[in-house]
């Protein structure tokens, strides 16, 4: 077991491993990263979630947290808003390399390609941090095998908030393993909602129905017949882009019954 006053002296679940952090990112006052050691039988699939958790006053707290690794990574990745008077995330935003965190054993979720049938385009929309599922679909070498063209939306409240994705997007184009693979088939579009930055303004909602994402992005208006969704981020968002996705002709997938849009249920994002 790790040294560490969050997890001192106490029996994990036992549907979770104790797991090391590695590395530590603060982007914003209110958003970080993180990166933790992953057990070697650990298999998951790009898009799903786990849970995540510490040790609180003699109990496990635990959360569903997407993973932003790809598959074949050997280490884990999260990204994390300090939700304020969040019972985990006051303590989770203190944790320093060498710490320890509890591990969800069997990861689940609909953000995957499993649950979308096949298409020429694929839009991954994501809100704040409903971006992380998309952090490891973005950098599989399989989205790139199952569609031609890769669009990823992130909108924020503010220009600072989008930098984990910038970050992230440029990281790929020069990743010696899927680098070459992405090339120009990935088209990452941002926008922010409560601040001028350099970038579009507005609900990525709006963006879509009045063209401007279209425009921007140069590519044709959302057709089921081509196109499948993938959508992550507040509760607002993936209630009015469901709507939405409906109105235009699309039906929701799941994994049991793959289809032409999903939406992750179990994230719980910031408004934007």
């Amino acid at each position: 077991m790790f040294d560490n006053i969050l997890l001192d002296d106490f029996t994990p679940p036992k549907t979770t491993t104790v797991e090391r952090v590695l590395s530590v990112k603060h982007w914003t006052d209110t958003l970080f990263s993180f990166r933790i050691t992953r057990p070697q039988a650990f298999r998951f699939r790009a898009g799903e979630f786990v849970m995540i958790g510490l040790m609180i006053a003699g109990k496990p707290v635990l959360r569903a947290y997407s993973i932003c690794s790809p598959t074949w990574d050997e280490e884990l990745e999260f990204y994390s808003i300090k939700a304020p008077g969040g019972q985990l995330t006051t303590e989770l935003q203190h944790i320093q390399p060498g710490d320890g965190v509890l591990l969800g054993k069997k990861p689940t979720g609909t953000l995957v390609h499993d649950a979308l049938v096949p298409g020429e385009h694929l839009y991954l929309v994501s809100t704040g941090t409903g971006l992380a599922p998309f952090a490891s679909v973005i950098r599989e070498p399989e989205t790139y095998d199952k569609f031609k063209t890769v669009i990823l939306t992130h909108t924020c409240r503010t220009g600072a908030e989008l930098e984990y994705g910038k970050e992230l997007v440029a990281a790929i184009r020069n990743d010696p393993l899927v680098g070459e693979l992405v090339g120009d088939r990935l088209i990452h579009f941002t926008s922010t909602t409560r601040d001028d930055s350099e970038t579009q303004r507005g609900r990525i909602t709006d963006l879509i129905a009045n063209g401007e994402l279209a425009e921007a992005t140069g590519m044709p208006a959302l057709d089921p017949a081509t196109d499948r969704v993938m959508i992550c981020g507040s509760d607002a968002m993936l209630r009015d882009l469901k709507a939405m996705m409906i109105e235009r002709g699309f039906t929701e997938g799941s994994n049991a019954a793959p289809a032409q849009f999903v939406i992750e249920k179990a994230f719980a994002g910031e408004g934007v």
